[in-house]
């Protein structure tokens, strides 16, 4: 009896192989078709699924994991979330350090999901002990028997994705992608994704364009220009997973052909423009590589031939107390007299 049963063994089996979906309304007058790699269909609601996986199995078939050690990472919250719950079904436990930047609905998740948690101030030096870099090395040093994933520096995250998302992008465009847009934060996503599609390519004897995403605050952009590490161009901004105060070597800058840099305002309001033309309900790095498609399209980047693939790396449950929340665009100056109107949708019968 137990043959004619359909099910999987566990969550971790439906980690990758996630649509692209057809962008319509949001892009109705772009030239190209668009469409959606959408990371929420992850079993842990992000593209993170498949790193945690794929860097904690390396680990184990290596030795260097074993049963009744601990995890521990630098995380937003999404990466964590992952690696926690790999971690429940594998049997390990997890710590967390993360950026008090992220959302208090990715910490709270976090805590569900059995990790222990270590929030830490997100506008200090990569190299302050403060910072949520610093005390998962502290950690790790301390706890016997711990594993450090380390995912900005870790070849393994670009890896991940050279072996899932880059062949599913391939095999469900039919090889007729012309361009791919992603977020970089610690940039294995683009780079993996971007390393397999350019090779399948090449194959081709034709080009994909690669085009990251970088916030304002962040120094990717600037590096992949001029090599320059610029501290001038590090400031404070609220996307979360997106841009970096570093170098991560776990992104191939010569895979990306540009970036292009959004502000924290359009990429909340995009990302909320999405959920309410789409239909599908996103993150805040959602919105940005929405917001740099925008951008693209006015400066003339597509045309009638160009087959966009636009990574939408998780999930809007996430943001519910920030972009989701009318109180918090407002606290930001993010609601205008060619906005408000969003915040006055809910009438209270009394």
């Amino acid at each position: 009896m137990k043959d004619k049963v359909k099910a999987y063994n566990n969550v971790l089996e439906l980690i990758g192989n996630t649509p692209i979906i057809k962008l319509n309304s949001i892009t109705n007058t772009f030239k190209g078709d668009f469409y959606a790699k959408v990371e929420a269909f992850n079993p842990g609601h992000s593209t993170k699924d498949r790193i945690a996986l794929y860097i904690i199995e390396q680990a184990e078939k290596t030795g260097i994991l074993k049963p009744g050690d601990t995890i521990v990472e630098t995380t937003s919250g999404n990466t964590g979330f992952s690696i926690a719950m790999v971690s429940i079904v594998k049997g390990y436990d997890c710590i967390l350090a993360v950026s008090s930047k992220s959302s208090q609905d990715k910490i709270d998740m976090l805590r569900s999901m059995g990790a222990k948690v270590y929030v830490c101030p997100a506008h200090v030096s990569a190299d302050d002990p403060r910072s949520y870099y610093q005390v998962a090395r502290r950690m790790h040093q301390e706890i016997k028997g711990s594993v450090y994933i380390n995912q900005y520096f870790n070849q393994l995250n670009m890896d991940a994705h050279y072996r899932t998302t880059g062949p599913e992008i391939w095999e469900q465009t039919g090889g007729s992608i012309t361009h791919l847009i992603a977020c970089s934060g610690t940039g294995g996503t683009i780079s993996g994704t971007a390393r397999y599609l350019r090779e399948q390519a090449n194959k081709q004897g034709r080009e994909i364009k690669i085009i990251g995403v970088d916030a304002y605050g962040s120094i990717l952009k600037k590096y992949h220009e001029t090599g320059e590490f610029d501290t001038k161009e590090i400031y404070p901004y609220r996307i979360e997973g997106l841009g970096k105060n570093l170098i991560p070597t776990a992104t191939d800058f010569d895979v990306i052909d540009r970036f292009v840099k959004v502000s924290d305002e359009e990429s909340a309001h995009t990302a909320r423009e999405i959920s309410k033309t789409e239909g599908l309900f996103v993150g805040y790095t959602s919105g940005a590589a929405m917001q740099a498609v925008k951008q693209l399209a006015a400066e003339g980047e597509f045309d009638e031939n160009s087959r966009v693939v636009v990574v939408f790396p998780d999930h809007g449950s996430r943001y519910m107390s920030k972009i989701y929340s009318d109180e918090w665009m407002r606290e930001q100056g993010f609601f205008d007299s060619k906005n408000i109107e969003e915040a006055q949708k809910i009438e209270y019968i009394k």
